[in-house]
């Protein structure tokens, strides 16, 4: 369905892209792996379970639709699967359970795992393109497709052991940069309006492990910094029909909580907006900034009164770590808390990050749209 980008920039009600896949397909998926059932058997079900998942979230009001990156093996799919020159990059967790670790503790630093390039970047596809096209034609919404930013794709290059491909990070940058573009280019073409960049790196330059990491490589977190809000500012500029979104967060649940038998938080880093909100808020040109704030890692409401007048900041206010359903009233305090800080007019509500798609753990599909009817309830509410 085609919709304006003003239409779009102003929707109070937003979510991050991946859903929880129904019982049924993570079933056949498994039986898949086993050899018990055929890949086109599958993939039937797969794309039977999206149009379901497609007309449920019109039912429960959504002013956007995802396919729920059921297509992907995990969020980083639509870069890494449209090119070739890694040495590893494909084999990262094919099953999108990314790590293991003890409940209610952090997991190891993202940017520990790091890859090697042994020849440029070749653009070989488009993942998020068929993506788009195939779950357009279901809808009666605008689809949002999720790209990765620039930063996090930095974030995993090997640039010591890449010599051979790239001379430096920065000729590194410049093809990652070109080669979004292209995708973009092709997704705008087709008729996509709301592009999200998911942006999990942001969140190490405010985590004390995470600098500490980069210093001990040599690098300068300003420096990294500033590189990646120029490249992800590059990415998207020049497409004025487009409504782009950036996500940022700090992981999602991977673990079950042995004392309660209830999905447990997990993250990847720890640490406030406030030392990089200045410049982050205020330098990425991206109209929607989707922004972690379900727990205590994320600090106060106060740094978005950085947010450019130009923008709206999605709170995510509701937790996809959790099965307890959080109270309209909580949502409703918690939106005053932040109009404090940023006009109620450039805030808008949606889950912290993503529902687990096709991950092993993760919230029960109940509760994921019984936290989808509060968000909406809430948005009614608070915006009209």
């Amino acid at each position: 369905m085609a919709a304006s980008q003003a239409d779009i920039l102003t929707i109070r009600v937003d979510h991050t892209g991946a859903l929880r896949a129904p019982k049924a397909l993570r079933d056949a998926a498994q039986q898949a792996r086993q050899g018990q059932v055929s890949k086109e058997a599958l993939d039937r079900l797969r794309e039977e379970t999206i149009a379901g998942l497609v007309r449920r979230q019109e039912e429960v009001g959504l002013p956007v639709v995802t396919d729920g990156e059921l297509r992907r093996k995990n969020f980083q799919e639509s870069f890494y699967g449209a090119v070739e020159g890694f040495d590893n990059a494909r084999e990262f967790h094919p099953s999108g359970e990314n790590i293991s670790a003890k409940p209610y503790t952090r997991t190891d630093p993202v940017g520990q795992w790091r890859w090697r390039v042994s020849r440029p970047l070749e653009k070989v596809g488009n993942p998020a393109l068929g993506e788009f096209k195939t779950t357009q034609a279901l809808a009666q919404r605008p689809v949002k497709v999720t790209l990765l930013s620039v930063d996090r794709v930095t974030d995993r290059f090997d640039s010591a052991d890449s010599k051979a491909a790239y001379r430096d990070v920065d000729a590194f940058v410049a093809d990652v940069v070109r080669i979004q573009r292209e995708l973009i280019k092709e997704l705008v073409d087709a008729g996509c309006r709301y592009i999200q960049i998911d942006a999990p790196g942001y969140t190490s330059y405010v985590d004390d492990i995470c600098l500490r990491h980069m210093r001990d490589r040599g690098e300068d977190p300003e420096d990294n910094l500033a590189r990646s809000i120029k490249a992800d500012n590059a990415v998207i500029d020049g497409f004025d029909s487009v409504t782009f979104g950036l996500h940022i967060c700090r992981g999602g649940a991977r673990t079950i909580d042995p004392a309660t038998g209830k999905v447990a938080p997990q993250w990847h880093r720890e640490g406030a907006y406030d030392a990089i909100a200045e410049r982050l808020f205020s330098e990425l040109n991206h109209q929607r900034l989707l922004l972690e704030y379900d727990s205590e890692r994320a600090g106060g409401f106060e740094p978005l009164r950085f947010v450019g007048r130009d923008k709206v900041a999605v709170l995510g206010l509701v937790t996809t770590k959790s099965p307890d359903i959080e109270s309209k009233d909580f949502l409703q305090r918690r939106i005053d808390e932040a109009s404090r800080h940023l006009p109620l007019d450039q805030l808008a509500l949606s889950p912290q990050c993503g529902f687990g798609g096709m991950r092993a753990t993760a919230v029960d599909e109940d509760v994921q749209w019984k936290k989808f009817e509060v968000i909406v309830d809430t948005a009614r509410a608070v915006w009209g």
